[in-house]
């Protein structure tokens, strides 16, 4: 069975609705560059269409709609590298590039993108689902921006997501790697609707036999119209809602991480936050820390191009791979960070992050447009 299915539903009146589904539920629709290959060419043809009206992504299984990149794989090609002390496997570069590459396609892509994000949703996930039109979750969607645990950093364009959250949110999730419910993630900007999530199927089927005609506002509008019947009744309480407004990324790294660790008490949701953070790659907070500072200045395709930069490095650093090594491989949760607390950790590494490796960034084509 193919890790990506491709389907094309003709409409009423003749325009059609293209969908594509993860189809690895055993692995969370794990994204890996075979399902980004896949996705690519696609995306290309739908947009040279006149005939589609619009984009729907799914996942597949009741569990995820993307539990991030296949990071298994990342491991393995970063451990052959490391050990041979040069790149004798280009796949994390690979990766990175061309995942980049099609979320850059889904932020700019000019018809109608509906994004079903049930269940988990974290990293790669997140990169997609953040770049429809139409990003509808359920209450018992999961969130997430985990990657402080593993020694890496929101990628796949959640840096123009943390650009455009309200401050005080984009520090505390992106430095915590919390796990969101869906009022949290609405909170954040992640999506625009909330479905019942026993309605799912009932909503895909609809989306099926909506009259698209090819016009972008007027499908846009009876997208939304259509998608409002499904809201949910209710929604889980936010725990971000403790989250004080003043938090911010302008104090320097360890005032900022001092402000959140203040927050202790606040809940049992917060305190496992701020333990995460405590157990979390110093490296990885301090990047947070500055990304999101230099976000405010950065339009969509410069927001890829510092990713790109900050990946390859992770890359090639040690913490990114011993993060999976603890995790996913020995999973003995002990990861031997570089630097074991923020305080023992140098500015110099943290902005060495941001210095481009090579004369010419590999998204350097990347065109300026906003995100729609």
């Amino acid at each position: 069975m193919a890790s990506v299915l491709i389907d094309e539903i003709t409409l009423p009146g003749g325009h059609v609705l293209a969908h594509a589904e993860l189809n690895v539920p055993a692995t969370l629709n794990s994204l890996s560059l075979e399902m980004i290959d896949l996705l690519q060419p696609a995306l290309d043809g739908w947009v040279a269409r006149g005939d589609v009206a619009a984009i729907l992504i799914t996942g597949a299984g009741d569990r995820a709609f993307c539990a991030g990149g296949d990071i298994q794989a990342l491991y393995h090609a970063m451990r052959r590298n490391h050990d041979a002390g040069k790149v004798v496997d280009s796949y994390p570069f690979d990766f990175f590039e061309r995942e980049y590459r099609l979320d850059y396609a889904l932020h700019t892509c000019p018809k109608p993108l509906i994004v079903i994000g049930h269940g988990v949703v974290m990293g790669g996930g997140l990169g997609i689902l953040s770049a429809g039109s139409h990003r509808v979750l359920t209450e018992k969607s999961r969130v997430a921006i985990p990657e402080i645990t593993i020694g890496l950093f929101p990628d796949a364009g959640t840096t123009w997501l943390l650009k455009n959250m309200p401050e005080h949110l984009a520090v505390f999730t992106g430095m915590t790697g919390s796990h969101c419910n869906a009022a949290d993630a609405m909170a954040c900007g992640v999506g625009t609707l909330v479905a019942d999530g026993s309605r799912v199927a009932e909503l895909r089927a609809g989306l099926k036999g909506l009259a698209l005609r090819g016009d972008r506002a007027a499908d846009d509008a009876a997208i939304s119209a259509f998608l409002q019947d499904f809201t949910a009744a209710s929604l889980p309480t936010s725990e971000l809602a403790a989250i004080p407004a003043d938090l911010n990324a302008r104090e320097t790294l360890l005032e900022t991480a001092a402000r959140i660790e203040s927050l202790a008490g606040t809940s049992p949701w917060v305190d496992r936050c701020i333990g995460a953070m405590k157990a979390g790659c110093a490296a990885s907070i301090g990047v947070v820390h500055e990304q999101i500072r230099r976000a405010k200045t950065l339009d969509l395709a410069d927001a890829f191009r510092m990713e790109m930069v900050i990946a390859t490095h992770c890359a090639t650093n040690p913490d990114f791979a011993e993060g999976v090594r603890a995790l996913l491989i020995d999973k003995d949760n002990a990861p031997k960070w570089r630097y074991a607390a923020l305080a023992d950790l140098p500015e110099g590494y943290v902005t060495s992050h941001f210095e481009a490796p090579w004369p010419v960034n590999p998204l350097a084509d990347l065109g300026s447009g906003q995100r729609k």
